[in-house]
């Protein structure tokens, strides 16, 4: 038998690569799959068009509802980790209730001060007995079992007559006042106009917007409240951008 004796074959050698140029796994996936997110030239955001949305739509109101806003609402509920982290970005964070479908925004709290996009506004007396009134009102109207608290403009404007400082003499003056107060409240988003003529709905967001603490502090300012209309009066935070 006769062996046929062949030559082995050649084995080129791999290139070296120098270290300092070699590509990283991360760095090849990254060059061969762009990203998804991208929406004009340059963007290097990582969210996706209705995440943006809902962000900015957070960050320029006071809360968002699912009545008030429903495709931004939820986004937020879908995406709530991502844009939970963009919020804590600007040291915000992001509170959202679902039994009221409420979100909204407020400062981080802790033992370190950061810097804000927040500011406090200080809401007039009669702003901030309507705050109390309405609280109150939406509470109580919840342990009936309604789906949705309503009040009249009569019965908040009766409220703050009889919860006026003795030296409110000036009744059209003070009657003036109940009415900004109530366009404060209805530009805040806390009133909801309803199809009845001068009845509104109580947001769900006046719940989560004042807790229990907030809303002791109100009361206790309220009954002590004093004759004279240049006395201090209580700041409530707001989530507004400055």
């Amino acid at each position: 038998m006769t062996f046929i004796e062949q030559e082995p074959q050649k084995i080129e050698e791999e290139p070296e690569w120098d270290s300092d140029e070699m590509p990283t796994e991360t760095e090849a996936d990254a060059e061969a799959a762009p990203t998804t997110h991208s929406l004009f030239d340059g963007d290097e955001g990582g969210l996706e068009l209705d995440e943006r949305k809902a962000l900015v739509v957070l960050l320029k109101n006071r809360f968002i509802t699912s009545d008030s806003h429903p495709p931004e609402w939820r986004a937020i509920v879908k995406s709530r980790k991502a844009i939970a982290e963009r919020l804590n970005d600007l040291f915000l964070e992001l509170v959202i209730s679902l039994d009221r479908e409420v979100a909204y925004k407020r400062p981080i709290s802790g033992s370190r001060e950061f810097p804000t996009l927040l500011h406090d506004t200080r809401w007039p007396r009669e702003e901030t007995a309507l705050l109390v009134y309405l609280r109150v009102r939406a509470r109580n109207e919840q342990a009936r079992g309604e789906a949705h608290a309503r009040v009249s403009r009569a019965e908040m404007l009766e409220y703050l007559q009889e919860n006026r400082p003795e030296s409110a003499t000036d009744r059209v003056s003070d009657d003036g006042r109940g009415e900004r107060a109530i366009g404060a409240l209805k530009t805040a988003g806390l009133l909801v106009k309803t199809d009845e003529d001068g009845v509104f709905r109580i947001s769900p967001a006046i719940e989560p917007m004042l807790p229990v603490t907030a809303l002791n502090n109100l009361l206790a300012w309220l009954k002590v409240r004093t004759a004279s209309e240049s006395d201090s009066e209580p700041e409530s935070t707001t989530e507004e951008s400055e």
